[in-house]
Formats: structure tokens, sequence, C-alpha cells
């Protein structure tokens, strides 16, 4: 036994001078080129393409890890028995994830991907105007070399589409006003918010169900008709007007279809927009997926023939009250009109 050890101490210390032996004739520099060039041999006789998504670009938050980490977290393959749950900010569901340092395979088009999250902790961080985190979070994405050219770009569109979509419907939807008199909020916006949450959808609404139906085939083409409207050069938008008197559920139908799009809602109240510039900046402030909304349209344009004057009879300065604003008016109702759902 004692022969045993012995043995083994001995080992022990040729090893050991082994190493001292090459990192004195192999410096640090060398060992890195060389361990560099036998990577770059093997990548060359490798199958596969790897690509790294970090989580931290230089100080900047990489907006594709974020899409990725959502866009993995819907999807259906994910078999791992160890997952991550989540829930962000403003979100109204609960999403699972990839933990650290697990993998999942995905499937785009008929080509099978991996998908693997790598963590490791970072490394004594140099003066940064920003603190990093300690970990070093990022997705490797592995694709055979046969098939980059083939999906590379469209799956990772596909990833930024989906991940905004699920974005948008785990978000509570908003209800945006018009701040009164055109003032602008603490931020700066022309729109006021208040969380959305109304109860219709076209599973409650009480209505013809063939016409129910084609209305929610009609908006569903719309929603997925990007591709259409940039090769025929439209506008990405679309038009409804509701009419009837109140209680015939007008608002219903409103809720019902910013709740099935995932949309949130621009609530445009003319009679607090009195200049034609004013108007401009709500349309410009709006955000792209959304539905703008005008209620009493045939009321607001009854206002077009008035005027507001001071007790010596003169205009008080020019608003939707001026008859010279009657053009702008109109132009402006055609147009948010058919912005119901604007891209």
């Amino acid at each position: 036994m004692r022969e045993y050890w012995t043995s083994f101490a001995s080992l022990l210390g040729v090893l050991a001078f082994c190493q001292t032996l090459v990192q004195v004739i192999f410096p640090p520099e060398l060992r890195f080129a060389f361990i560099k060039l036998f990577n770059r041999i093997l990548n060359t006789f490798s199958s596969y393409f790897y690509f790294d998504i970090t989580e931290i670009d230089g100080v900047n938050t990489n907006e594709l890890y974020n899409a990725v980490q959502l866009y993995l977290s819907s999807s259906v393959s994910i078999s791992g028995t160890r997952l991550s749950l989540t829930r962000a900010l403003n979100s109204s569901a609960i999403t699972f994830g990839l933990t650290n340092n697990d993998s999942i395979f995905d499937t785009f088009n008929g080509v099978t991907v991996h998908w693997e999250h790598v963590v490791t902790q970072r490394q004594a961080q140099t003066f940064s105007w920003r603190p990093l985190p300690e970990e070093k979070r990022g997705f490797t994405l592995r694709i055979k070399k046969k098939d980059k050219s083939l999906i590379l770009d469209s799956y990772l569109d596909y990833i930024m589409e989906r991940a905004n979509d699920i974005r948008r419907r785990n978000q509570d939807r908003l209800l945006y006003t018009n701040s009164r008199g055109g003032s602008l909020d603490s931020r700066g916006h022309p729109w006021e918010s208040v969380p959305f949450k109304h109860p219709s959808t076209f599973d409650t609404l009480a209505m013809d169900p063939v016409k129910k139906q084609e209305i929610m085939e009609d908006l569903k083409d719309f929603g997925n008709g990007q591709a259409f409207y940039q090769k025929t050069g439209r506008a990405w938008k679309r038009g409804y007007l509701l009419y009837g008197p109140p209680g015939t559920g007008k608002s219903s139908m409103i809720a019902a279809m910013a709740n099935y799009l995932g949309y949130d809602i621009y609530d445009l109240e003319l009679t607090e927009v009195h200049t034609n510039s004013e108007l401009r900046k709500l349309l410009m402030k709006t955000t792209s997926k959304s539905l703008i909304v005008i209620e009493d349209i045939d009321c607001s344009i009854n206002l077009s023939n008035r005027k507001k004057s001071n007790n010596n009879g003169n205009s008080m300065g020019r608003s939707y009250y001026d008859p010279e604003m009657r053009s702008g008016l109109v132009v402006a109702v055609v147009l948010v009109v058919k912005k119901v759902g604007i891209q």
C-alpha cells in the first residue's frame, strides 16, 4: 500500500514539473494562439455554424437576446425538466423559459436548429459608466452549414415578429385619451393612458354569427397582411365605420376588436383639438398596431360651422371652430378612421 502511494506521489510530482515546464516554454500568448488555431481547424471540418447572441452588446441591451428569450418561452417544443418562470412588468401572463446552460431544439421551415442558453461568471470588470451584471448570459444558435443560407435571415426575422406579438398579447391593453387642450403630460406626450380591462370579446358579442365570423376573418387577414401591403405599396391600415343609437354595442365591438388583435386603443376627442398642428402631433404620437377611435363624427363635423368670439366679436385664435379648418377636419376624419388598425 505504501508503494502505491509512493508511486502516486511521484506521478503527481512529474505532472507538476511538466506543467511548470510547459508554462515556461509555452507562454500564455502562445498557448492561446495554439488553442485558437486548433478551434479554427476543428470548425473547418465541422458541419455546423455557431452564432452567439449575448445579453449585453457593449453597454447596451441586445434586443435580439430578449426576443429569442421570449420566443423560446412560448415554444411548445421545450421539453426540459427544469424551467424558469417569469412575469414581466405590465404583463398579464406567466412565461417559462430555459434555465442556465439548458438547451432545446426548434424547427423552422422543416429545418431543425439547436438553441443553448449559456450562462457564465463575468470576469473582473474594467471601468464602465454602466455596471454590468455578474453573470454573462447569451444564447448560442447552432445551424447546419447547408441550411444557413436557407433560413438564417428569415428565421431571425420570424423570431422578432413572434416576440413582438407575444409581448403585445401578454401586456395589458392601454386606453389613451388626448390631453385636454392639447397639453402635454409629464413625459411630453399628448396622450394620457389608463389600463384597459374590458371583458368584451367576439364570443360575448350579441350579433349575427355569420357577420361576426366575417369580421374576425377580416381582422385576422389584416393582422397577417404585412407582406401584401408591402408588395402592393399600400399603407397598412384598415377602416371600420360603426353607427347606431347608444346602447347598440359600438363600444363593445371596439373592445372586442382590441382584445382580439391585442392592440391598444386611442380615443381621439376632436373637441379638444384646436389646430391642424395639434391633430398632426396626436397622430404622430400613436404607436403601431393600435386602434384609433373617433366617436360621434357626425356631431363633430357640425362644430366646423361655429366660431368662438370675444366681447368685441373678433375671432379668438385659429381652432376647429374656424371655417378655414373645415378641409383639415374632413381630411383628418377620413384618414384617421381608416387607421382603426394602423401599422
